[in-house]
């Protein structure tokens, strides 16, 4: 009877248990409850309050009386410390509420169910001696989250577990709070709480003391770390690198991405800018500086440049990998220029091939003909809207000719704020017909109507007589038929040596290197040092000179010639040939050089992106259809088998 008469004097009711709680009163020794029984067996729940079950409500009502049960001994509170209550909720709302338990919470952040470790199915067993309370948590750092009931306003209230577990954890969280704005520790070793004595020992389970244990490493571990909210995509796993527009410190007025090498375009820059005039210093100019530094940012160039005398063969080679592919260079170029004199028939078959060779990356920017003679432009995909209209020009050089074999062939354009010209022509044939090349050449600069529509960048240092001065870079080739002297036998003679001392010893009479230096033709135009054999002329599908009976001069007849308007504008990296490539008797010479862009203005016509997309189509899905074929030949020869008997 004693032990009942303790259990009655000391006993709360549930509403000023959870009130004393959560003003953060700590229970004194003489306020623990009896060992081995549930909060509230020794009076009776109110109407809102829990239930509990039938049989324990008959068993405190037999060992209760009835005055005693009716008006229970309720303790006044301590004056100090005094928290005033955070949340501004009736207590009915509040007693509806379930808090999740520490052990749910860590679970939940290990990957386990929400109900393992519940306070539900954990049994209440008794502590040892020096067992800590069993409502504190040794840890502070993490806070728990409300989850509402499963049942409704009406039905059946949570166990006293989860009530007690939530009423804990809110009246740490709140003492947590005061201590982090008053200046001190944020854990409950700082608080003095007394010692329960050994001869009353507190109520705890398994549950909750591993919980603390672990609550408490965890607590070591993460603190002084903050919490940083970070919204993931559902599709992104934990080992995957999170986007930067998926925090919160990045926002939509801040757009701009690390993984893109696009500057963002404001809109107040789309609004001011009407793009008809531009400006070198002009922000937001579509060929203004700050374009041209994304894309080029040494503000060089890559081009190629090729000459090839095809001799009218209807045969392209196999493979044009050699001509525009070089093993010399490691990376592709930006632009690619191919002039062709004496083309096959089929002039769209060859520029198909040249598309299926470079690939899906590069366009066909501008094609143009005049008689036999080809020219084609390709450009990267990504350049094409810095281009202008590209404008074509022709001179024929043998009037009475029915196939227009000799001539030139121009086109010019504008690339940002820097002017192009190329022309390809073919000179008259012939060993001692010097004079008449020299009239080729100046007919062409003279008769040649570039630019037409195409603003001329610098027309102060320009000239009506001489086309090559009208733009920025200029750039010859083709066939010019210029041979070398002194006969088949002395040719033949320095042939027999080492190519460095043969080359320099055939240079020495060449017809157009001794015109150049005379200034008689290409004034102001410079040559790659020659470093290759002679390009013409060669038996077909061999690598020996002409052996016919008209026994031809070897001699240097494809070459490629620059002119800049500034000086130091073009950097020839190679100047070679390609003697893998013998269905001709001629050898296509290119070469590679480093060209300087500048900026522009936006006043020019632009291209606008356009470009042969039907030859696109046709030499991507070729490239293709021999690529899914090179795949099955592996795949047969790789599962024929053969058999041998010895």
């Amino acid at each position: 009877m004693r032990s009942k008469a303790v259990c009655l004097r000391h006993t709360t009711a549930p509403g000023q248990l959870e009130a004393g709680m959560l003003k953060g009163q700590l229970p004194t020794p003489a306020q623990e409850l009896c060992p081995g029984t549930l909060p509230g067996a020794c009076y009776e729940a109110p109407e809102d309050g829990p239930t509990l079950p039938r049989s324990d409500r008959s068993k405190v009502d037999s060992e209760t009386s009835p005055a005693t049960a009716a008006e229970p001994l309720i303790p006044h509170p301590p004056a100090r410390p005094r928290l005033e209550r955070a949340l501004s909720l009736d207590d009915r709302g509040w007693r509806r509420r379930r808090f999740r338990s520490s052990q749910e919470d860590l679970a939940s952040r290990d990957g386990a169910g929400p109900s393992e470790g519940s306070m539900q199915n954990a049994p209440c067993k008794a502590p040892g001696r020096r067992s800590p309370l069993p409502c504190l948590s040794t840890s502070l750092q993490e806070i728990p989250k409300p989850r509402w009931a499963s049942g409704s306003a009406g039905g059946s209230p949570t166990s006293w577990g989860d009530r007690l577990s939530g009423m804990v954890s809110t009246s740490l969280d709140l003492l947590h709070k005061e201590a982090t704005l008053a200046g001190g520790s944020p854990r409950l070793a700082s608080l003095h709480t007394p010692r329960p004595p050994s001869s009353e020992p507190a109520m705890a389970s398994d549950t909750l003391r591993t919980a603390s244990r672990l609550d408490s490493e965890q607590g070591d571990r993460k603190q002084g770390t903050p919490t940083r909210l970070v919204r993931t995509h559902s599709s992104l796993g934990p080992g995957r690198p999170r986007s930067p527009l998926t925090c919160d410190d990045h926002s939509l007025h801040s757009a701009r991405s690390s993984f893109s090498l696009l500057a963002p375009i404001r809109t107040k820059d789309v609004r001011s800018r009407s793009y008809l005039e531009g400006s070198l210093l002009a922000s937001g100019a579509l060929l203004g500086a700050e374009e041209l530094a994304q894309y080029f940012p040494d503000r060089s160039m890559a081009l190629f440049v090729a000459t090839w005398n095809m001799q009218g063969q209807k045969e392209l080679p196999p493979s044009l990998d050699e001509l525009l592919l070089p093993p010399e260079a490691d990376y592709t170029q930006d632009l690619y220029v191919i002039g062709v004199q004496e083309g096959c028939s089929d002039r769209r078959e060859w520029e198909t091939r040249l598309q299926e060779t470079l690939g899906p990356r590069y366009v066909l920017l501008s094609s143009a003909a005049h008689g036999v003679l080809y020219l084609s432009l390709f450009i990267r995909r990504d350049l094409i809207w810095f281009c202008s209209e590209v404008e074509c020009a022709t001179v024929t050089t043998r009037i009475v000719s029915q196939i227009k074999t000799k001539g030139a062939l121009g086109a010019g354009f504008t690339f940002f704020g820097t002017s192009f010209l190329f022309i390809t022509s073919h000179f008259t044939s012939g060993d001692g017909k010097v004079a008449e090349r020299l009239l080729d050449y100046t007919r062409t600069v003279q008769a040649l109507a570039l630019p037409r529509n195409v603003p001329d960048t610098n027309p102060y240092r320009s000239s009506t007589a001489d086309v090559t001065t009208r733009f920025d870079e200029v750039f010859w080739f083709g066939d010019f038929n210029f041979r070398l002297g002194g006969g088949r036998a002395a040719v033949e003679a320095a042939l027999r040596q080492e190519r460095e001392v043969a080359v320099r010893a055939l240079l020495q009479q060449d017809q157009l290197t001794r015109e150049m230096k005379q200034g008689s033709i290409f004034r102001g135009f410079q040559e790659p040092d020659i470093v290759f054999l002679p390009s013409y002329k060669f038996d077909l599908g061999k690598d020996t000179y002409d052996s016919t009976s008209k026994q031809r001069t070897p001699s240097y007849t494809d070459r490629v010639l620059y002119r800049s308007r500034h000086k130091g504008d073009i950097h020839p990296v190679t100047y070679s040939s390609c003697p893998g490539i013998r269905t001709s008797d001629h050898r296509p010479v290119y070469g590679l050089f480093r060209v300087r862009v500048r900026p522009g203005r936006d006043n020019i016509p632009l291209a606008a992106g356009k470009f042969d997309r039907e030859l696109y189509l046709v030499g991507i899905k070729r490239r293709i259809s021999k690529e899914i074929q090179r795949q099955q030949a592996l795949k047969n020869q790789s599962a024929s088998a053969i058999c041998s008997v010895s």
